[in-house]
C-alpha cells in the first residue's frame, strides 16, 4: 500500500495498544514507526530492475522486521521517559507496527517478499488497490477524530474495525470473480493456465483477470455487478522476439519477480533495435509503466547483447516512471502507484497499438 496507508495503519494500531498511557503521541509515534519498512525505496541498485525487483526485500522480511522490533521495544523500556510502560506492551507495540505493513503490502500485485533472505518470490495475493480510499479513508477519519477528542483507543479500535471488514468484503469479492471466471476458462481449455485477478485502481467493485498461456495473453474486465458471463480478450506476448536471450540474469530475474506475467517488443531507439520487456501485471495494455530495456542488436540480426545497464522506458502511450515522478506519485513510497495515474489515463481499449 501506499506510504501515508502505511502510516494511518501504524498509528492506528499504535493509539490502540498505546493510547490509554501516550494519548496523542501513541498516532504520532506509530505513524513514524509504519513508515520504517518503506525507507528502502531511497536505495538506488544502479540498474532499473534491480530497483524494482529488491524493493519490498530485505525491508519487508518478517524476520528483520521481527529484530528491528524486539529491539526498538528493548531500547524503550529502558530509555523512553514513560517508564511504567511494561516492555511486553512495548513489544506488542513496535511488533504489530511493522508486521503488519509488509502483510498489507503482500494483499497488493506487486508482491512482498516475507520471508527474505530465503529466495522464494514475493507473496501476493491481490485485493486491494496500491491506494484504496475505502481502506485508508477510516483510518484517517478516525484518527483525526481521535487527536480531536482524545479517545485515542476508542477511535483508533473502530478504524481497525472497520478496515478489516473491508478486507474481508475484498476477500470475498476476488472469490466471487474466480468462481464467475471458471467455467469461462474451463471452456477455452485455461482452467490450469497461470493468472492473476486483481482489484482495479480505487476499487474493489471492478476486477482484473490476466491470464497467460504460452505465448498468449488473455485480459478481462469483471465488475460485480455483471449480469453477462465475463469476455476475454486475447492478446500476444511476442515470446518468440527473447528466443536465445530467455537466460539472461535479468530476464530470469523479472520471471522470478512476476511470475512470467512478461510480454516482449522489439523497437528501434536511437537507430539501433532493442529488446523491451514488460510487467503487464501493473497497468494495463497500451498503458504499461513498468517497461525494461535489456538488449540490443546490430542490423545484422546477430544474437541480442545485453546491456550493460537495465533501464525503464515509457510505455505505448508516453507513460513512464519520469512522468509519474513529476506528478509527485513516488513520493508515495511505492513504484505500484504508478499504475493508479496509468488507470485514470487510460481507457480500456485492448486493440491498441504494440498489444
Amino acid at each position: 500500500m501506499d506510504s501515508m496507508t502505511q502510516a494511518a495503519l501504524g498509528a492506528a494500531i499504535g493509539g490502540a495498544v498505546l493510547g490509554r498511557r501516550l494519548g496523542r503521541k501513541a498516532i504520532m509515534l506509530g505513524a513514524f514507526v509504519g513508515t520504517l519498512p518503506d525507507l528502502d525505496v531511497v536505495i538506488d541498485y544502479g540498474d532499473a530492475v534491480a530497483n524494482v525487483t529488491q524493493h519490498r526485500g530485505f525491508s519487508h522480511s518478517l524476520l528483520v522486521l521481527a529484530g528491528l522490533g524486539t529491539l526498538l521495544a528493548l531500547l524503550s523500556a529502558r530509555f523512553a521517559p514513560a517508564r511504567d510502560i511494561p516492555l511486553r506492551h512495548w513489544l506488542l507495540f513496535f511488533l504489530l507496527i511493522l508486521l503488519t505493513h509488509p502483510l498489507l503490502d503482500a494483499l497488493t500485485t506487486y508482491g512482498t517478499q516475507l520471508f527474505w533472505p530465503m529466495t522464494s518470490p514475493p507473496i501476493a495475493w491481490p485485493i486491494v488497490f496500491i491506494i484504496d480510499p475505502l481502506y485508508s479513508l477510516p483510518l484517517l477519519v478516525a484518527l483525526v477524530w481521535a487527536l480531536v477528542d482524545r479517545k485515542v483507543v476508542y477511535r483508533c479500535g473502530w478504524a481497525l474495525g472497520l478496515s478489516s471488514l473491508y478486507l474481508l468484503f475484498a476477500i470475498g469479492a476476488k472469490v466471487s470473480v474466480e468462481q464467475r471466471m471458471a467455467p469461462v476458462l474451463a471452456a477455452q481449455g485455461l482452467e490450469s493456465a497461470p493468472r492473476l485477478v486483481q482489484p482495479a485502481p480505487f476499487t474493489t467493485l471492478l476486477w482484473r483477470v490476466s491470464v497467460m498461456d504460452g505465448d498468449r495473453h488473455y485480459e478481462s474486465l469483471v465488475s460485480l455487478f455483471d449480469q453477462t458471463p465475463p469476455q476475454l480478450e486475447a492478446l500476444t506476448r511476442q515470446t518468440p522476439l527473447a528466443e536465445g536471450f530467455q537466460q539472461d540474469a535479468r530476464i530470469q530475474r523479472l520471471k522470478w519477480f512476476t511470475g512470467d506475467f512478461l510480454r516482449y517488443d522489439s523497437r528501434s531507439t536511437n537507430g539501433q533495435e532493442t529488446l523491451q520487456v514488460t510487467d503487464v501485471r501493473l497497468g494495463f495494455p497500451g498503458f504499461y509503466p513498468f517497461t525494461y530495456q535489456l538488449a540490443t542488436r546490430p542490423a545484422d540480426d546477430r544474437p541480442w547483447q545485453a546491456v550493460d545497464v537495465s533501464f525503464q522506458v515509457s510505455s505505448e502511450r508516453g507513460l513512464s516512471g519520469d512522468t509519474f515522478k513529476r506528478l509527485g506519485l513516488r513520493a508515495l513510497g511505492n513504484p505500484e502507484a504508478l499504475c493508479a495515474t496509468a488507470f485514470v489515463e487510460a481507457r480500456w481499449k485492448l486493440t491498441s497499438p504494440g498489444c
